[in-house]
């Protein structure tokens, strides 16, 4: 039985609205639906109509599962302006279908939403968002599990100066795993359930009108609901700059302090980095990259969390006319910390690699066909861990 998803039902009742309601004069490029001061701009794509020949990410001597396999992403955003505020809202639906192992069969939702309250000098925003998915929740953990996060957020931000901005700001989340969620024998409710709590001041100076630089410092505590072990506060203190010219994107650098509740959970004091930068070139060329170095929860209570250090490129151009090509690389490592006094042991890292590609064909009415060819390759020291495993298929996008 079929289960009605309300809202996957009004993403695609948008839709199907699309072109009654907001179809350009000229008839031109995209639709946009126009209702007052309510905007919705959606989209629907088919991705990964294709053949994954690693459904469970298996090493070579468990025989890994293939299977034809397609996920249907209705989106939309929306506006509605009230005023000089605004409230801005996007939903996203994955449908995820394998024709053969129903198991892996999902429909996960990210829904998130937001009021702003601009004054003159003064900026107050607030929000929420809400995740439903069965998706594999992180680099170590290969099961798709069922998980929701559930958080809201809010912040007020000063004109200190004319161009300088500071920002106070603070969020909680609450990361819940379903019952059923196992991997390599360890219940992911009891390990990974917590409440993340953050608090953070923020500077901003825009050195001009599409270049900024940022000083963050933020304090985040951990509640685990369930093995008190984890409990932990860190202290992060970033620097970034944001650009928005054909160089687009962010990058942040910075130092984090990870202090266990636990005297037998090490801590750790390092580097940490985030950046998702692109550039265009005046042609037909675009460069983007993704670079990320933190600490990240694990589901082994042996080895409470690892260090992820990685970093993603893509490279894109226009070949003849409509026709574009494009190359995708990444390697990440994931360095496992052990818990004080156990039985001396060799950490673990990891290391997962990708690499591939894809043929695109841009049609007329916002819409983009490709073909894609994917690998992704894990090696491990733990015993029966690594693996490797292709994924190819189509890939349609619609944007109304």
């Amino acid at each position: 039985m079929v289960k009605f998803h309300l809202p996957a039902f009004a993403v695609l009742l948008c839709l199907m609205s699309a072109s009654a309601f907001g179809q350009s004069p000229d008839g031109a490029s995209a639709f946009q639906i126009h209702w007052g001061p309510l905007r919705v701009n959606p989209t629907i794509a088919l991705t990964n109509l294709g053949v994954d020949d690693n459904v469970f990410n298996e090493s070579d001597a468990n025989h890994p599962k293939s299977d034809f396999t397609m996920t249907v992403t209705p989106a939309a955003d929306v506006t509605l302006g009230l005023g000089r505020a605004s409230v801005k809202a996007s939903i996203r639906d994955d449908l995820v279908y394998y024709r053969e192992y129903a198991s892996e069969r999902s429909v996960n939702g990210y829904y998130k939403i937001a009021a702003i309250v601009p004054l003159t000098r003064l900026s107050f925003n607030v929000g929420a968002d809400y995740t439903s998915a069965r998706d594999r929740p992180g680099f170590d953990i290969d099961a798709r599990s069922q998980y929701t996060d559930a958080g809201y957020h809010g912040g007020m931000e000063i004109r200190a100066f004319g161009k300088t901005f500071v920002t106070v700001k603070g969020s909680q989340s609450s990361v819940n795993f379903d019952q059923d969620a196992v991997f390599m024998g360890a219940s992911l409710k009891q390990e990974l359930s917590r409440v993340v709590t953050i608090g953070a001041v923020e500077a901003r100076h825009e050195l001009t009108p599409v270049t900024s630089v940022t000083l963050d410092v933020s304090r985040e505590v951990d509640a685990f609901v369930y093995d008190n072990l984890r409990d932990s506060a860190s202290t992060r203190i970033l620097g970034g700059v944001t650009f928005d010219t054909r160089l687009h994107g962010t990058a942040s650098v910075g130092y984090r302090t990870f202090d266990p509740r636990d005297a037998s959970v090490p801590g750790y004091q390092g580097l940490i980095a985030l950046a998702d930068v692109s550039f265009a070139t005046a042609g037909s060329t675009r460069f983007g990259v993704q670079v990320g170095r933190d600490l990240q929860y694990s589901y082994d209570s042996q080895q409470p969390y690892y260090i992820q250090t990685g970093a993603t490129a893509s490279f894109t151009r226009e070949l003849v006319g409509p026709v574009s090509g494009t190359l995708r690389v990444g390697a990440h490592q994931l360095a496992f910390r052990g818990l004080i006094g156990q039985t001396p042991q060799e950490d673990r890292i990891d290391v997962v690699t990708t690499f591939g590609g894809g043929i695109g064909y841009r049609l007329a009415g916002g819409m983009r066909v490709s073909l894609n060819v994917d690998n992704q390759q894990r090696n491990s020291n733990l015993p029966g861990y690594s693996y490797g495993g292709l994924r190819y298929g189509t890939a349609v996008t619609y944007g109304f």
